[in-house]
């Protein structure tokens, strides 16, 4: 702590308990004093009075306020020695680094969020429009949405826009797990990270079957899928010896091999006839959902994978989440917090000679050096794109940026 604040605090302090001091001793000399003729006159005058608690207790907030963003200032200042540093607003620091591997530059871009300083704000993943199968470029995300901070989030389908993996917004499942991947889960007051698992069903009266995933494209024959009307106008093809289900303010309203239109008010359940075959027309159903963790209080959850630090440590599970695909040297995405709950968002440049990219094990050690307890990978390469107050901050390869499924923003509170 530096001397200096705390002497000047006692200072400010100080000279509260004086001006409180005189205020009392003026109000009994006053009293003593006053001549006794003045006296009916002053008793039919309202009173004075000065709320000496909430008064003190603002300047303290606001000197306590005062205190952390020069802490805050002075802890970014350390952490990135080299680096460009800019006020984005109170709490919020954009910073631009070089860092060299192998005798190589790779660019970086960070944003640091110290929570209880930008409280004004919130962490909101959000979709490129109200349905799935769309994308757009981050920019017009991030204008759509007033926000302040924007990061490229999910892996997507690039043929259709739909999110690969975990997608919650406002309490509300978009799409499930793929692999039981690595996400975050956001809440009121912090952050989490875990590989999550779906624990869905649907029930009716004699009848239970699992759910397998939410409108996500169909990996084996044998799962149950549900599509909801965020999937779109009508469920995929079924598969082979499948069925499907239309169902309605929680009742089946029609049976089919083929393709059906989803209701507004429902959703359609798609899936092997040995399973579905035994749910009948006009049956009432419960489609109950949880994830493994069940993340009581979580308002929104973003995936992505591998995990990059775990408890503090480097740990890079790519082949456990099954991302075999995207070693090597690319441009990266990722996420991550501190212990004292900052968010961090990472955005690296490659694939150009200016910035050659990291690899998941580069990102990874970056992720710890710069105080991340938990963080995980993000969607990366063409997709990795940086947009803080107003401008992609970044260099990727298109510009402006490839049209992305979804992206994670920092926003006013609504």
């Amino acid at each position: 702590m530096d001397t200096t604040l705390l002497w000047t605090e006692k200072r400010v302090f100080n000279a509260i308990g004086i001006a409180l001091n005189f205020f009392v001793i003026g109000l009994f000399a006053h009293s003593v004093f006053m001549p006794i003729m003045a006296k009916d006159l002053v008793a039919k005058l309202p009173t004075p009075t000065l709320d000496v608690g909430s008064t003190s207790m603002k300047i303290i907030a606001e000197y306590s306020t005062e205190i952390r963003s020069k802490e805050f200032d002075a802890k970014i200042k350390n952490k990135y020695p080299k680096a460009i540093i800019v006020d984005v607003d109170s709490g919020i620091k954009h910073i631009k680094l070089t860092n060299y591997y192998d005798g190589r530059p790779v660019k970086i871009n960070v944003v640091e969020i110290d929570n209880k300083l930008a409280k004004k704000y919130e962490l909101v993943p959000a979709l490129a429009s109200n349905t799935l199968n769309n994308r757009e470029q981050i920019g017009e995300i991030a204008r759509e949405n007033n926000s302040i901070i924007a990061l490229n989030g999910t892996f997507f389908k690039p043929q259709t826009g739909v999110p690969l993996g975990t997608l919650m917004i406002n309490e509300k499942i978009y799409t499930g797990p793929i692999y039981d991947r690595v996400a975050m889960g956001i809440f009121e007051d912090g952050y989490d990270v875990a590989r999550v698992k779906l624990d869905a069903k649907i029930t009716s009266k004699n009848n239970t079957v699992r759910v397998d995933n939410i409108n996500q494209p169909r990996m084996l024959a044998t799962y149950v899928l549900v599509y909801t009307s965020d999937w779109g106008v009508s469920s995929p093809p079924t598969p082979k010896y499948g069925l499907q289900l239309a169902v309605e303010k929680d009742r089946i309203i029609k049976k089919s091999a083929a393709p059906l239109d989803i209701p507004h008010n429902g959703y359609v359940i798609a899936g092997p006839a040995s399973l579905l075959s035994k749910f009948e027309v006009g049956e009432n159903v419960n489609f109950d959902i949880l994830t493994n963790p069940e993340w009581q209080g979580v308002k929104h959850i973003i995936s992505g994978g591998p995990y990059l630090v775990k408890d503090g440590e480097v740990f890079v599970d790519m082949t456990a989440e099954k991302l075999g695909a995207i070693g090597g040297k690319n441009p990266r995405s990722a996420i991550g917090f501190t212990p004292e709950n900052n968010l961090i968002l990472v955005a690296v440049d490659g694939r150009e000679g200016h910035s050659v990219g990291m690899t998941l094990m580069q990102l990874a050690r970056f992720m710890k050096s710069i105080g991340c307890v938990q963080a995980i990978n993000l969607d990366g390469g063409g997709s990795t794109v940086m947009y803080v107050n107003g401008e992609i901050v970044n260099s990727p390869q298109q510009k402006g940026g490839i049209p992305i499924s979804n992206a994670i923003l920092f926003k006013e509170k609504s």
